[in-house]
């Protein structure tokens, strides 16, 4: 294939599976190849991961042999902007107060999966003790900070 017939992927998990076919490797041979476990190549490989972190992209990359701009674009790409202040706000509260709830559970405002969430105990200048609410989405490049 030459330079300026650039093969089209549907989609970042069907990129990474027809990559991985061409250079002639398993699962578990990408795995090791890209420093990653082989349940993380193959929740890439089904499509359950739509957006990397950058330690997983630039291990995948490496596995690939590609370059990490070129994986990042068959990732999903989101607009921020969709997550307005006040929702952005609203779960703060919601970790907030059902901190000590095993049971809570709130959804991504982007993509509708499960929030992972946390509180970070930070203490001021004072040393008194600051509750930061975050949260994150394992499917999409939702993330809530400060």
């Amino acid at each position: 294939m030459r330079n300026s017939e650039k093969k089209q992927y549907s989609s970042l998990a069907h990129f990474v599976i027809s990559k991985r076919e061409e250079m002639g490797l398993s699962q578990d041979e990408l795995a090791q190849r890209s420093a990653l476990t082989l349940a993380q190549v193959q929740s890439i490989e089904q499509g359950l991961d739509l957006f990397l972190p950058t330690t997983i992209r630039q291990k995948l990359g490496k596995g690939l042999r590609v370059e990490n701009k070129e994986i990042k674009q068959y990732e999903l790409k989101e607009n921020f902007d969709l997550a307005k202040k006040s929702i952005k706000e609203e779960i703060k509260e919601q970790i907030l107060f059902n901190s000590n709830n095993p049971n809570f559970s709130i959804n991504c405002p982007l993509c509708g999966e499960k929030l992972i969430t946390r509180i970070a105990k930070l203490y001021d200048l004072e040393d008194n003790l600051v509750l930061h609410p975050k949260a994150r989405c394992s499917k999409c490049p939702f993330q809530l900070s400060d």
